[in-house]
């Protein structure tokens, strides 16, 4: 178990005196029957969710941006990816809400290019030391070479977020060589095979404000990107073209014509036909929303723009097989809103947050086998803000250092590994159904499972579209299959109002914005994946492993069974 678990395990001893993990009784009233056939694998559980990434790219190095690193690269034996915004922009690398800055590329005063590499050394290299891999975003224009440089730098909130760093290049040469300069200096810093390991994006959301160009210009900046990366590390993955949104026609349409540009288009950048293209990215959102004073999320929106994203790429003979990334995939759109401001944006605190996660990546999941396409990765758009309040309702991994309950629900699904095991829930949803109407009347009691060798993983959700009481589910959990006569150790974490998260026990606290050095302890370990108690030894019978338990609204449970 890693260390931080066990920290979390003896937090919660002290916490636990009367659960049991096997209770005689379940008082509840949606009765569901949860049944796993250990012995019917349906090849690797892919480790999808292993991506994430923020605006802000100088927090990568802050103390708190380290701290989270250090946990996001223990999360899962698979490698962790990062992506930024803002790795190429102008300034002096002191960030703010929705900005930072690296300086790379300056001019003199005889218009010569001068490439500084102080700023971008920091954050790739506090990747490197956390065992972290870069999705390289290629963004955003250095003010130098914006076609409208001035202003230069948003003042958003208090003011427009599109600047001069969202314009295309006065010059696409001078593009081009800067590309491949951050290129050749990255290999020349970690190794060409470690770059080439990464993913390369070019830009980010070119169909809206992101891009103060025109779509053909997208293409164009793509094509010289694509050309000087290629020209730099043959071998390295590129990619776009990380539009957002495709359930809109509009960005529908950006999506199929970029892609049928690399497909068969003519290139800016070569002359030649089509461009390189090694993966395929675009963003899906949802859109939560605050009703009759309670948060209402938008579950459908998110996976119709899956949906939708996915049979555009299906539809291209040259292109399905690609590796596609959803290179942002979350409740909203806007990182950087916080509750206090944003109300419907109340959901991130607490285990509403984590539950959604796990709710909608099996589903997410269920969609590329439906379109029989090749998913290769979910990101969350979900870091750490430094000099916020605690708690302060961004859209966060961890605020202030202390870990939120949605870090344990990728800690959980980071647990899974192995085969996808076969698995049903009297209790689930439809894909259709959420696709159609969210989950607005019926909970989704969801299951995904997995095997290793030696141990059985149970993912069990309760999710709604409503953050409103509600009675607990009454699960029975039947384990078809399971081998041979030894005795079984059962673990079993939680995420909810009350196991794994710091926000309650913060509240419980009194909401401290300044929090004893004890009290700061305290909401470190909440902030861990917590066993609801000690692992146990158990048997099954006739092959076959039972457990009944309650599972509250908007809560995950992990059950692992290791011989």
């Amino acid at each position: 178990m890693p260390q931080r678990h066990k920290a979390a395990t003896i937090y919660l001893t002290a916490l636990l005196a009367s659960s049991v993990l096997l209770p005689d009784c379940v008082a509840a009233q949606r009765p569901v029957l949860i049944t796993v056939d250990a012995q019917a694998a349906s090849g690797p559980l892919p480790p999808v969710w292993t991506f994430f990434g923020y605006d802000e790219p100088n927090f990568t190095y802050m103390a708190n941006g380290r701290k989270l690193l250090e946990e996001l690269s223990d999360l899962s034996p698979s490698p962790v990816y990062i992506r930024t915004h803002n790795l190429l922009t102008t300034g002096d690398g002191t960030p703010a809400l929705k900005w930072g800055s690296t300086n790379v590329y300056t001019e003199d005063a005889a218009g010569h290019p001068t490439y500084k590499w102080t700023i971008l050394d920091r954050i790739f290299d506090a990747y490197k030391d956390s065992r972290i891999k870069p999705l390289v975003e290629i963004g955003f224009m250095p003010e130098a070479l914006s076609a409208k440089p001035e202003p230069y730098r948003h003042s958003w909130p208090s003011g427009p977020l599109w600047a001069g760093w969202a314009y295309p290049p006065r010059d696409y040469h001078r593009w081009a060589e800067l590309v491949y300069q951050l290129a050749r200096h990255l290999a020349g810093r970690y190794g060409d095979s470690e770059a080439e390991s990464w993913y390369w994006e070019v830009w980010n959301e070119p169909n809206i404000g992101y891009w103060q160009g025109k779509p053909e210009e997208y293409h164009k900046l793509y094509d010289f990107a694509a050309e000087a990366v290629k020209r730099a590390l043959p071998e390295a993955r590129i990619g776009g073209p990380a539009t957002t949104g495709p359930a809109s026609p509009e960005a529908a349409k950006f999506l199929r014509k970029f892609l049928e540009h690399c497909a068969r288009g003519s290139n800016y950048a070569t002359e030649g036909s089509g461009a390189p293209l090694d993966f395929i990215s675009f963003h899906a959102k949802g859109s939560p929303r605050l009703v009759e004073g309670h948060v209402q999320m938008g579950i459908a929106r998110h996976l119709q723009d899956v949906a939708q994203g996915f049979e555009i790429v299906a539809s291209l003979p040259e292109l399905r097989h690609l590796p596609i990334i959803l290179s942002e995939s979350d409740p909203e759109g806007c990182a950087a809103c916080s509750a206090q401001n944003h109300p419907e944006n109340a959901y991130r605190n607490g285990p509403l947050y984590a539950s959604y996660i796990v709710a909608v990546e099996p589903r997410i999941l269920e969609l590329a086998d439906r379109y029989k396409v090749n998913l290769a990765g979910v990101l969350t758009w979900g870091f750490e803000f430094e000099g916020q309040p605690y708690f302060a309702g961004f859209r966060t991994l961890a605020t202030n250092g202390i870990d939120k309950p949605v870090l344990n629900a990728f800690r959980m699904m980071g647990l899974m590994g192995g085969n996808k095991l076969n698995a049903e829930s009297t209790g689930a949803l439809s894909l259709d159904s959420i696709l159609q109407s969210g989950v607005r009347q019926d909970a989704d009691v969801g299951v995904m499972a997995s095997r290793t060798d030696r141990q059985i993983n149970v993912l069990v959700w309760d999710y709604h579209d409503d953050e409103f009481p509600a009675s607990d589910a009454a699960l029975e959990l039947l384990v078809k299959g399971v081998p041979g006569d030894d005795p079984i150790l059962v673990r079993h974490y939680r995420v909810d109002s009350r196991w794994s998260n710091s926000y309650s026990l913060w509240e419980t606290l009194g909401s401290p914005q300044s929090p004893s050095a004890e009290q700061y302890r305290q909401l470190e370990a909440a902030g861990q994946l917590q066993l609801m108690a000690s692992p146990q030894w158990t048997r099954a019978q006739d092959s076959t492993w039972r457990l009944a338990f309650a599972l509250p609204r908007q809560a995950v449970s992990l059950i692992q069974l290791s011989w």
